[in-house]
């Protein structure tokens, strides 16, 4: 196995991880559903899900990753005891990546479409969410426009992954990631100059019961559960690689903390940037949380930004900071799946760059065609994408969770002494011992609890 790089700052893995973990889903989901489900309330209750179940799992997976050294292709064989089958984790963590991105590169292949519509103007001349949905369903029903789409996004991050980890993966999405900050603060402090800004800022920071009144609470908790768990990735390697290139200067629950903090800062300033605008110009957020897709950018949240003075800027900026939200998730997991061929292979990084780009190319089809000439195959009652996106959100992230957790803290797997040694190694916010119980039990019930309501 060649010689494994280490970032060179911090700055450099907090902001990375966070790229993995913010995603389009930080962006589209987390306001619709936030929408649906009252408002401020749901908000106070993400929070609180995703401390007290997003941030010890996400410090476990770290732990994994960096007392090993290794991605989630040979970590569980560094650790595990002799044997013992965690190894196995192993299969359905790459499947889990491959399963991502065959789905996750077509999606941000809309984003780039989008950013050139927006940049050219030809958006503009449709003013109605149905007009753009026509325009969207005209789009997806074009393979060779969505294949093309598609295979520039993996040639570009591919491509970025094999100039290395230093120079190419953590240089280029330092850049990304600083971007998208900035656009999205200046993006929300316009969205909160709009008319209707008040009102919109009302229902999303100020509690209220109304959500509680029509959905009930358990739905509202149940919710809120949901998107906190499913919004970091965590559970299929996507996070512990990041953890195998750190050093043991700083513990992992600050580490942990931090990239948390930075996924929930960015899922909160979207809620910044739409409800004003929503408020202003849709009469509030009317999209379905039952049926919550990307395509609210496409259509309501396009016909928004046609409808605004200036909308072209402001819709070609939003689409920029889409791309960058996509591409930094995109770059972070195709590192690691560069990671499992380099713990495998002693193939040259450019090689294996090379080798999956044809891979993906040939994957990501099935996910393409579903939406236009095989548009009436169902497996299950979903089509292709629909199934991929399943398999990964409600099966192999649970699961890859539960895995990782019951990993940490039995003494059948690496055993909760060996997880609080590392995890605690370094400098900042340390784990407490006091927790044990919770993360050794209560901890894996809640996510068998969220498992068996993410597949019913």
């Amino acid at each position: 196995m060649q010689q494994r790089e280490k970032f060179s700052s911090r700055l450099g893995f907090i902001l990375i991880s966070a790229g993995c973990a913010i995603g389009l889903g930080n962006v589209y989901r987390f306001p619709i559903i936030t929408g649906a489900y009252g408002g401020a309330l749901f908000v106070l209750f993400y929070i609180l899900f995703l401390l007290i179940l997003g941030l010890p799992v996400m410090a476990m997976e770290l732990a994994v990753g960096r007392a090993s050294g290794r991605s989630i292709a040979s970590s569980f064989d560094v650790l595990e005891k002799s044997g013992q089958k965690w190894h196995l984790h192993k299969y359905t963590g790459m499947a889990g990546n491959y399963l991502l991105m065959m789905f996750y590169t077509t999606i941000s292949g809309w984003m780039l479409i989008y950013f050139f519509k927006y940049l050219n103007g030809s958006i503009l001349q449709y003013e109605t969410a149905q007009e753009l949905g026509e325009v969207f369903g005209s789009l997806i029903q074009s393979p060779v426009t969505m294949i093309l789409s598609t295979y520039a996004i993996i040639v570009l991050c591919f491509g970025v992954c094999s100039l290395g980890l230093q120079k190419g993966v953590e240089k280029i999405t330092k850049v990304m990631m600083i971007s998208l900050f900035l656009l999205m603060m200046g993006l929300a402090i316009y969205s909160c100059t709009l008319p209707g800004a008040k009102e919109g800022l009302k229902f999303y920071l100020i509690p209220s019961l109304d959500g509680v009144r029509t959905s009930g609470l358990w739905t509202v908790i149940s919710a809120a559960m949901g998107q906190a768990f499913f919004t970091l990735s965590v559970g299929i390697g996507s996070i512990a690689i990041f953890g195998s290139y750190i050093s043991k200067e700083r513990s992992l629950t600050g580490e942990a903390l931090t990239i948390m903090s930075l996924d929930t800062m960015v899922a909160l300033m979207s809620g910044l940037i739409i409800f004003p605008a929503c408020f202003t110009y849709n009469g509030g957020v009317t999209a379905d949380a039952s049926s919550v897709s990307a395509t609210f950018l496409m259509t309501t949240l396009s016909s928004i930004f046609n409808a605004m003075p200036g909308g072209r800027v402001i819709g070609t900026l939003f689409f920029v900071f889409m791309l960058f939200a996509a591409l930094s998730t995109v770059i972070a997991v195709f590192e690691n799946i560069m990671s499992f061929w380099m713990e495998r292979t002693n193939m040259s990084r450019k090689k294996i760059a090379i080798i999956n780009i044809l891979l993906m190319l040939v994957l990501c089809l099935p996910c393409i065609f579903s939406l236009n000439i095989w548009e009436d195959i169902k497996v299950f009652g979903k089509n292709f994408m629909d199934l991929e996106d399943f398999a990964v959100s409600n099966v192999l992230l649970p699961l890859g969770s539960l895995f990782y957790v019951l990993f940490c803290t039995t003494r059948y797997g690496w055993g909760f002494d060996q997880f609080f040694a590392e995890v605690n190694t370094g400098k900042g916010l340390k784990f407490p011992k006091w927790l044990r119980p919770y993360v050794s039990y209560v901890l894996p019930l809640i996510i068998i609890v969220i498992f068996i309501m993410s597949v019913i």
